[in-house]
């Protein structure tokens, strides 16, 4: 595959992940993994570099917005 190009945000905490894996399923289930735990951008599709093997996916995240559910993983107190 061709190097990742790089990118540069104006905020801290935003962040762009180039993600790249050996097929579709790898790639967005490691994208959905990412986005249960941080507001993301997430892509439909990967791209493919021809003649190269893999797939590459472009995801933009942000770490300052942590979704609910990610953040408190012990689960709630029941009720008496």
């Amino acid at each position: 595959m061709d190097p990742i190009r790089e990118a540069h945000l104006s905020e801290p905490g935003l962040l762009v992940i180039d993600v790249a894996g050996f097929d579709d399923d790898t790639v967005l289930a490691f994208q959905a993994a990412i986005a249960r735990t941080w507001g993301t951008s997430t892509a439909e599709r990967t791209t493919r570099d021809p003649g190269q093997p893999g797939v590459r996916l472009r995801m933009y995240t942000d770490l300052r917005q942590v979704l609910e559910e990610a953040s408190s993983p012990e689960p709630a107190p029941s009720a008496p």
